[in-house]
């Protein structure tokens, strides 16, 4: 009960809410703990237009409907896009089996389900979490954003135009709560978020937290609503604001002994000949996370290259899998184009 009167606590825009309020929502835990809190959240915020998905709101650690419980996986959403199809709904969310993270669908132009990505997301809640608290008053310098090194660089540069800063910090969100912890009493959180599909708003919580993003999404929903737009065409007018964006991961498996190896010898070759260019524009910026003096940073193996254009990539070994990351990052009206030159030129891969 704590934790709910907390939450609705977050809430910005509940006149929105309440003349959106039949907002069409369909959610599935993916047979997760999120199927008690997530609906009970979202009602209590004043939506009244909930649709599960019975076969996933079962609570089963075999996850029987889906190959794999994870929102960031398309398959993983694909039943709930069915039903917001039968019943004509507005948004789709999913949470994991822990419910600290959240994956979304929306409507596109035409009318179809289209599924963001987490730094979508992440950006979308930012900037009306930002747009919001501006419009409130809210906003008095001590105010901050915290996301991830490899998380999208348009959420920096919509709370530029906020004039609220933004701490990078190492991947996990362990990092963000510490960054909450070591500034509380003195300055304010508002939110943070990861491209791995975590988010968090406010401070009563120390992690991502699904609960809170499928309430923050759908209140977000319902603002748009009320100047005649959708999350989709939201999104699209960020873009034109800020630049359109286009981000893409590649994860390179190598087991064993050999694989430790080749990893150990792709991060010792980026290190010793850096790429000067990256889509044709000259790469102005390296940061290299081992060097904590310089990145004020825990030491991490981790690459940073940005160009001059404003892409980046980020090369980083699992620390928990036998697999190296690639990161990219592109910006600009030819993003997806040079998304997939920036994947050819470090890992060959098209």
């Amino acid at each position: 009960e704590c934790y709910v009167r907390d939450l609705l606590s977050l809430t910005l825009s509940p006149e929105s809410v309440s003349r959106h309020s039949d907002l069409k929502i369909v959610y599935t835990p993916l047979h997760g703990c999120g199927v008690r809190l997530v609906p009970e959240c979202l009602r209590k915020m004043g939506f009244n237009n909930i649709y599960n998905v019975p076969e996933q709101d079962v609570s089963d650690g075999d996850f029987p409907t889906v190959a794999s419980p994870n929102p960031e996986e398309p398959a993983a959403l694909k039943m709930a896009i069915v039903k917001a199809d039968e019943v004509g709904a507005d948004l789709v969310l999913a949470t994991d089996p822990d419910a600290d993270r959240m994956g979304i669908a929306v409507r596109d132009n035409e009318g179809r389900m289209v599924l963001f990505n987490g730094n979508q997301t992440a950006s979308l809640m930012t900037y009306y979490i930002l747009t919001r608290w501006k419009e409130l008053g809210k906003l008095d310098g001590r105010q901050y954003v915290v996301k991830t090194i490899v998380t999208t660089e348009l959420i920096p540069e919509i709370c530029k135009a906020f004039g609220v800063p933004v701490y990078n910090v190492l991947t996990g969100f362990k990092y963000i709560a510490e960054v909450v912890g070591r500034h509380e009493g003195e300055r304010q959180f508002i939110c943070g978020g990861e491209e791995s599909y975590g988010f968090n708003v406010g401070e009563f919580v120390r992690d991502k937290d699904a609960q809170i993003a499928c309430c923050i999404i759908s209140e977000c929903a319902a603002w748009a609503a009320d100047r005649g737009l959708t999350l989709y065409q939201l999104m699209q007018r960020i873009y034109d604001e800020f630049g359109y964006r286009k981000e893409g991961l590649v994860s390179i498996v190598r087991k064993g002994i050999s694989g430790v190896a080749e990893i150990e010898r792709i991060m010792t070759g980026l290190r010793t000949s850096p790429p000067v260019e990256m889509c044709g524009s000259p790469v102005v910026k390296i940061v290299d996370y081992l060097e904590t003096e310089k990145t004020g940073q825990p030491k991490s193996n981790v690459l940073q290259f940005f160009n001059e254009a404003g892409d980046v990539v980020s090369v980083r070994p699992s620390g928990t899998e036998p697999k190296i990351k690639y990161y990219f990052g592109a910006k600009g009206d030819n993003a997806d184009e040079k998304i997939s030159i920036l994947k050819k030129q470090f890992t060959g891969a098209d």
